[in-house]
């Protein structure tokens, strides 16, 4: 298979993994995603990531923190959500929404269902790792921009090695609980974090797969 069709596959078979085993990654295998994902490119190769990685106890320990924090909900994000949703995005989003609650299922009327799936979030979708990553005040949208290349790389090199991710903005809206509860600095934002491990392909809530846009819809071609 050449390097192309390689990358191919990996970019067509990743998706948002929301059920795992309980089965822990080893921690070569989670070094060498670590390394991978540092090979992703950077304004003037600053590599502003810093990453914090849980196992066992650890991660059942910040699983509680983080129910806790959404059961009080009080959110204090470092970073501005989005403001609304509009247009393509508005639909993407809805559609995206409906496959998974229809994966589970959870009726469109049905509020409570929802905040019962809002809440798997908060408890890592039952992940044994996390992957917790900040960025640098100082470096503003631009390392936000760098740390997302980072994201990106984690989760095509833990698909490679068979490891299921799930890129959770979520998390960081409890920003202040997480900078607590592992002693981040002041001079870096909380990001967002991946919970990771190997995938229950029982689950149905593994089964859905979102669509993509055809190029006409993001590409204004200049000759």
């Amino acid at each position: 298979m050449s390097h192309h069709a390689a990358l191919q596959e990996l970019l067509h078979a990743r998706h948002s993994c929301r059920a795992f085993t309980s089965a822990t990654v080893p921690r070569d295998v989670i070094a060498q995603i670590l390394r991978d994902a540092g090979r992703a490119p950077s304004w003037c190769n600053a590599q502003p990531w810093k990453v914090i990685i849980t196992s066992s106890a650890e991660t059942e320990t910040f699983r509680e923190a983080m129910a806790s924090a959404f059961d009080k909900g009080s959110p204090a994000p470092d970073y501005p959500f989005p403001t609304t949703y509009t247009g393509a995005h508005l639909e993407r989003r809805r559609t995206c929404g409906f496959q998974l609650y229809e994966a589970v299922g959870i009726g469109r009327g049905d509020r409570e269902g929802r905040a019962r799936q809002m809440r798997e979030n908060y408890t890592l979708f039952g992940a044994p790792h996390v992957a917790v990553i900040s960025c640098p005040k100082e470096l503003g949208p631009y390392g936000v921009l760098d740390c997302g290349g980072f994201i990106t790389a984690f989760c095509l090199s833990a698909k490679a090695q068979g490891i299921g991710t799930v890129p959770q903005a979520a998390l960081s809206l409890f920003s202040d609980t997480i900078r607590t509860h592992f002693g981040i600095p002041e001079d870096r934002k909380v990001l967002a974090a991946i919970s990771f491990g190997y995938p229950d392909d029982t689950a149905a809530i593994n089964t859905f797969r979102t669509d993509r846009a055809e190029l006409d819809e993001f590409v204004d071609w200049r000759d």
